[in-house]
């Protein structure tokens, strides 16, 4: 995470502190990456992703694989595909994220916790005094 997204959580994070009175303020964390590497839901929909991954390549093989394209229609072709893949990424990534999102919600309602700060391995924040909540999230996330 650069500097500015570690700022903006500090400030978040300082924020609700004000606001819930110091000291009285549960701040929870949740390691993304193992989430995204151990949720059955988020496995659920990666493997559906490579598979629609997969199709479009072997449609775009079929479709353009045999055929003798100019460099102009070759690029064009390509650029079609590379939209392709990223819209399958981007709605796939957007369900992911979203179903995080509210289960993330969920736990922290269950557990009384006011902040929810993403806490990856890479990437750490909080070294101590957070409630960890990421296997609820992965739980959950079935």
């Amino acid at each position: 995470m650069n500097f500015a997204k570690k700022l903006a959580a500090v400030a978040l994070l300082a924020s609700s502190l004000i606001f819930t009175g110091c000291g009285q303020a549960q701040i929870g964390s949740v390691d993304i990456d193992k989430v995204m590497a151990e949720a059955p839901r988020v496995k659920t929909l990666m493997t559906d992703a490579e598979g629609k991954i997969k199709e479009a390549q072997e449609k775009f093989q079929q479709d353009y694989g045999d055929k003798d394209l100019t460099e102009e229609e070759a690029a064009k072709a390509q650029m079609e595909f590379q939209r392709k893949i990223e819209s399958i990424n981007q709605g796939y990534a957007t369900q992911i994220r979203s179903r995080m999102d509210v289960v993330i919600a969920e736990v922290s309602q269950e557990k009384n916790i006011d902040v929810v700060i993403s806490n990856s391995a890479s990437d750490k924040m909080i070294f101590h005094g957070a409630v960890d909540v990421t296997d609820d999230v992965i739980k959950k996330m079935q």
